[in-house]
């Protein structure tokens, strides 16, 4: 197994932000794109279709697969955890639980507070879970087997920081759209020319209005 020095790994990952980066496996298979979000998205549709392939045996998609362990491990949970737990967005992970409350491989959990949607396993989903696992863990190996162990915890500890880091972003980001700027803020606010001239223009208008006599109203 053989484990790329530190610096070489960094030094790759800096390089990535100045120009594309060439994947080779015998052949030029295309360029990586600077954009992080991209890279991030074009590795991961990929990484997701070698799982659902060796998952496919036990009808679960690894998004799926995903879900159905997050709740095993909790024995319940509601959206909202999972929400944080998994960091899929509402309405995607709305959408995968009640695709799979149809297929019958979860189901509805008792909630003090009638509001919480919280899910657990049916024993039709246990079964497929217990199917799925062995599938699941012979992607993991097809991966961790060309990448290398120490590569991927080198690389889970990257991807943790940027995962903080753009959760931690986004979350400031909607509270600043939630901040409304007050009442005196928005008097003080400064002119545009346009609207410069506008309010000159009507001062001069009273100013005219003001200087004219007042006319004599004559008597009946």
């Amino acid at each position: 197994m053989v484990r790329l020095p530190r610096t070489a790994v960094a030094g790759s990952m800096t390089s990535m932000t100045r120009r594309g980066t060439r994947l080779t496996t015998g052949q030029d298979r295309g360029r990586l794109s600077p954009c992080v979000c991209n890279t991030l998205r074009m590795v991961t549709r990929a990484v997701t279709q070698l799982y659902d392939d060796v998952l496919r045996p036990s009808g679960l998609r690894v998004t799926q697969f995903s879900i159905l362990a997050a709740i095993a491990r909790m024995g319940e949970a509601n959206l909202k955890v999972l929400e944080d737990t998994l960091a899929i967005d509402q309405t995607t992970l709305t959408r995968s639980l009640n695709l799979l409350e149809r297929d019958g491989v979860i189901e509805r959990a008792s909630h003090p507070d009638g509001r919480i949607k919280a899910m657990r396993l049916t024993s039709k989903g246990r079964r497929a879970l217990e199917v799925a696992r062995p599938l699941w863990a012979q992607a993991q190996d097809k991966v961790l087997r060309e990448l290398g162990t120490n590569a991927w915890a080198d690389a889970q500890r990257r991807l943790t920081l940027l995962l903080h880091v753009a959760v931690k972003k986004r979350r400031l980001g909607r509270k600043r759209r939630h901040v409304q700027p007050s009442s005196a803020l928005r008097r003080t606010r400064p002119l545009t020319p346009m609207r410069a001239g506008q309010n000159q223009r009507k001062n001069e208008i009273r100013q005219r209005a003001k200087s004219r006599p007042a006319k004599r109203v004559s008597a009946a």
